[in-house]
């Protein structure tokens, strides 16, 4: 039985068992035939808080290495050619990953019990999408890109979603959905690179490395341009590109240490540190509605993160959290936002 089909029927309790009894043929696998699905959950409530960037989800899935694009039969054979001409695609030196993406967004003002809106206070939104990633990989630099197409507004049923997790939990749902933004088709093009810098030993059970990264966003939800940098310290170091929040461009995270082989355990686990600086030239969840008036707020041009996490990793799973501080994103923001990023990486 396919791991979809598991999903489909038992949900998470079938993934944990499809890993439990199957992971051990799949680790005999050569690491280039395995599969990838990562799964995102973001929210304030690990930093206490209930308002802005509220609560978000994304399920990745991430294709097995290939040489060439036009290898994954998923791929429409009307977009080859145009997959040629992206400059890093036809790299003979670089491995290849398909991505599909799929996700969820809500965003709130500080205040969600007044059903007035406030020119002082970020709108509601929600934010629903699906999108293609193209990876293309060497052993030191990773390209991606993404688009992704969705819906902005009451379509993406983020007062739905909101209210009906808050009933669950028997706490006041949010009361001014009236006023979020209006229904729009939204498109987001990006581009990211990452760059493995530097990596070293540093005694028996301790190694460390460094990546960085820089990368581009065009589209109605976002114009931006960002770079920034992770470093990592721990034991048997997944020899990948770092971790991911749920951003444009999340790159490829390896789920075991593919150098891993006989003799050596697979059990690995680090701790890290990251930043990232961004200009914002767009982002419609504070500049409001294009093509029509919506609440809006005056936005920063200029947003740092700062983050640190551990994350732990046994054969084919890996459990990665991050605790993200993020400046101030508008003006009259009371404070800077903490934020709480889980992802589960199981590979088959």
């Amino acid at each position: 039985m396919s791991l979809l089909n598991i999903v489909r029927q038992y949900g998470c309790i079938g993934i944990i068992f499809y890993w439990f009894f199957f992971s051990a043929s799949a680790w005999a696998k050569d690491a280039s035939e395995i599969q990838t699905v990562k799964l995102f959950y973001e929210n304030d409530l690990f930093g206490d808080t209930d308002k802005y960037y509220t609560n978000a989800m994304q399920i990745t899935w991430l294709s097995k290495d290939l040489n060439r694009y036009m290898d994954d039969v998923r791929l429409p054979k009307w977009s080859i050619p145009i997959i040629k001409a992206i400059p890093f695609s036809g790299d003979g030196g670089s491995a290849h990953n398909v991505g599909i993406l799929l996700g969820h967004q809500i965003y709130t003002p500080s205040d969600i019990q007044t059903t007035s809106p406030s020119k002082m206070d970020r709108p509601y939104a929600g934010f629903v999408y699906g999108g293609l990633a193209l990876h293309s990989k060497t052993a030191t630099i990773l390209d991606t890109l993404e688009i992704a197409l969705g819906v902005v507004g009451p379509a993406a049923k983020g007062e739905f979603v909101q209210n009906t997790v808050h009933d669950w939990r028997g706490i006041s749902t949010a009361k001014g959905w009236d006023n979020q933004l209006h229904n729009e088709p939204a498109i987001r093009l990006s581009w990211q690179r990452k760059w493995h810098l530097h990596s070293m030993e540093l005694s028996k059970i301790l190694d460390y490395d460094l990546i960085s990264h820089a990368g581009m966003t065009l589209g109605n939800v976002r114009t931006s341009v960002n770079t920034g940098g992770e470093i990592r310290f721990g034991y048997n170091i997944p020899k990948d590109f770092g971790s991911d929040i749920i951003r444009a461009g999340a790159g490829v995270s390896a789920p075991f240490n593919r150098h891993s082989g006989p003799g050596k355990t697979t059990f690995g686990a680090h701790m890290f540190a990251a930043s990232q600086v961004e200009a914002v030239f767009r982002n419609i969840f504070l500049d409001g509605n294009t093509w029509k008036d919506s609440p809006s707020v005056d936005k920063k041009w200029l947003v740092a993160d700062l983050s640190v996490g551990f994350s732990f990793s046994v054969d084919m799973v890996k459990l990665t959290y991050r605790h993200l501080f993020r400046t101030k994103q508008f003006d009259n923001q009371e404070q800077g936002q903490v934020i709480g990023s889980l992802t589960l990486t199981l590979s088959f």
